[in-house]
């Protein structure tokens, strides 16, 4: 072989490699936002069409949306979310509120 063959067949594998590595980092970005999404869908007790409209929006994003709110914005949305599934009003949505806020 030629050191021209050789070069450009060594090229051509490092090519290769490098799309390969970048291909896995997209795929573990995008299980970091499946689990992320999976755990936020978990937090607000979806379930059935709500869910899967959750996780289609979340997972399509440019950019997690949540991922913009503070720790504590994003457990008061999920508080809040709850209590509205709950359908909790007044005195009783004040105390679940307060309880789901001091949770870890």
């Amino acid at each position: 072989m030629s050191d021209r063959r050789i070069t450009a067949l060594a090229l051509a594998a490092l090519l290769a490699l490098g799309s390969g590595a970048s291909a896995l980092h997209a795929q573990g970005s995008q299980q970091k936002r499946m689990t992320t999404c999976n755990s936020a869908a978990n937090a607000r007790h979806l379930m059935g069409s709500e869910r899967r409209d959750f996780m289609r929006s979340c997972l399509s994003g440019p950019g997690h949306r949540q991922a913009k709110l503070t720790a504590q914005q994003r457990k008061m949305r999920t508080c809040n979310a709850a209590a509205n599934a709950k359908g909790l009003k007044g005195a009783e949505r004040k105390r679940y509120m307060s309880t789901c806020l001091k949770r870890d």
